[in-house]
Parts: C-alpha cells; structure tokens; sequence
C-alpha cells in the first residue's frame, strides 16, 4: 500500500483551521443576526424574509442545473409559486403550500423543457421545503418562535461542531467522492452537539429525552443535507452555487443543512399533531 493509498483510508489528518475561518464567521454572525430578529417579529416580515431567501435558492439551483432556456422566466415563475406557499403557510394552510409548489414545480419544468425539465421543476420543490416549513412552524402563537430557535440551535450546533470536530481530530472521511472534507468524527460530534444545545434551549419542556432523540434525527438530516447538496454539485461539476457570501459561496451553500432539517421537523410535527398548529407537535409528546 501506498503512501497516498493508505492516506486514503484514514482519511485527513487533523489539521489547523482555515484562512477562511474569519470570513465565515463573520458571514455566519450577519445572516444568522438577521434570521434571529426575524424570526422574533414573526408574521408577515418573517414570511418575507425566508420568502426572498427562498427566491435567492431558486435562482442558485436554476444556474446549477444548466438548462439555460428561460432562466429569468423559470425563476419568476417559482418565485410566484413560493410567494403563494410563503402566503398559504402564513395563514396555517398545508393544502394551499402544497398546491402552489406542485404548481409552481410543473410551470418551472414546462419552461425549462428537455431532460433538465425535471432538475428545473425541483428546484421549486427544493426551495419551497425552506419557505413552507418555517412558515408553518412559525405561524404557531404559542411555539412558533420556540420552533425556530430551537432549529437554529440544532442545525448552527451540528454544524460549528462538525467543522471544529471534523478539523481538530480529523479520521476516515465521512464520504470523500462527495465532500473530501467531512469526516466521521466531525459527524458524530456534530449530530450529538446540535441535539445537546436544542435541548438545552427546549430545557422548559418536560419532554426532554424526546426531544433529545428528535434533536439528534434533525441534527443528522441536517448533515444529510449538506451531503445532499455537496452531490447534487458534484453532479453538476460545480464547487459552489454561487458567490455571494464569502466563505461560503452561495446561499443554498449555507442553508443546505437548514432547510433539510426544518422540512424534517414540519413532517414530524405534521404527523404528530397536538393542537391547531403543527408547531405544537415537536415540544408536545
């Protein structure tokens, strides 16, 4: 065995952190300050926010997947169907977000046309995950914001924790044709770190080893997420999708892990109701 065969399977040494530690700290400290007064206003400037957040997404995923027919008119296109899902979300209708994204999602394909119709027609779907399920958990007046942050807590803990984890001790790469540098350990400690701090922030519930187990499920699709999105631009041979946040390329690079994880809770909550809104399904067991 060589010597790159062996480094192969062992997998990164661990390793200093980054020059571009600062810039992403600081990118992270801006979008998440402004996702967190948000989500404290709640109602119809919160819609907006994750809304045009949303939008942002669309247009990534529309230049990722090629089909170049008609970008403009594919995004305005999802971008209208999203507004009708931030909309119906607001109002607390699952059947509405549901309809304005199949919709949304056969319009954007129609227009993209080819075989790149279906990749298109996705991306409504991928995006109207993250407006829909925020929207739906958020609109709660009793849980509601308690949903949201305790989210954030699951998915910004997972996350800073893989990174240092995954840095500081290194080990076998978690899956190296997708993303080289994610390791087992960075996972591990990541998925248990996001499940401690959203209980910790849930710590006034009496559900706790509940919520402890669906804190350590949302941590993990969470990491299933960031995996999802690494292979989807892999399939697409591109290392970001798209520039605009330094240290982190493009808003889908930073919300990857979010949106699975909210449209992970917004199912749970749906199938475990426990009053009129679904928020009340993930702190009531």
């Amino acid at each position: 065995m060589t010597a790159s065969d062996d480094a192969a399977a062992t997998g990164p040494a661990p390793q200093r952190l980054g020059p571009d530690l600062w810039p992403r700290v600081a990118a992270a400290v801006a979008m998440g300050s402004v996702a967190l007064a948000a989500t404290w206003i709640g109602g119809f400037l919160f819609a907006a926010f994750w809304w045009l957040a949303s939008i942002v997404i669309l247009w990534e995923w529309q230049r990722l997947v090629g089909a170049e027919r008609l970008i403009v008119a594919r995004v305005v296109a999802g971008a209208v169907a999203l507004a009708l899902a931030a909309l119906s979300a607001l109002h607390d209708s699952i059947a509405g977000v549901v309809a304005a994204l199949i919709l949304g999602a056969a319009a954007v394909g129609w227009i993209a046309g080819g075989r790149q119709g279906i990749w298109a027609a996705a991306g409504v779907l991928y995006a109207g995950a993250l407006v829909a399920s925020v929207g739906l958990l958020r609109v709660s007046p009793s849980f509601g914001m308690a949903s949201i942050l305790w989210l954030f807590a699951v998915v910004w803990g997972a996350d800073i924790a893989a990174y240092f984890a995954g840095r500081l001790i290194g080990g076998p790469r978690l899956w190296p044709r997708v993303s080289p540098g994610k390791t087992w350990a960075g996972a591990i400690v990541g998925a248990f770190a996001g499940a401690v701090l959203g209980l910790m922030l849930a710590a006034w519930t009496n559900r706790l080893a509940a919520l402890f187990w669906l804190g350590l499920a949302t941590a993990i699709v969470s990491e299933l997420g960031d995996l999802f999105e690494s292979a989807l631009k892999r399939r697409f041979g591109v290392k970001d999708s798209s520039g605009l946040i330094p240290g982190h390329g493009g808003l889908m690079d930073r919300l990857d892990a979010f949106t699975s994880a909210s449209f992970f809770a917004a199912v749970v909550a749906i199938l475990h109701p426990k009053g009129d809104y679904i928020a009340s399904g993930l702190f009531q067991w």
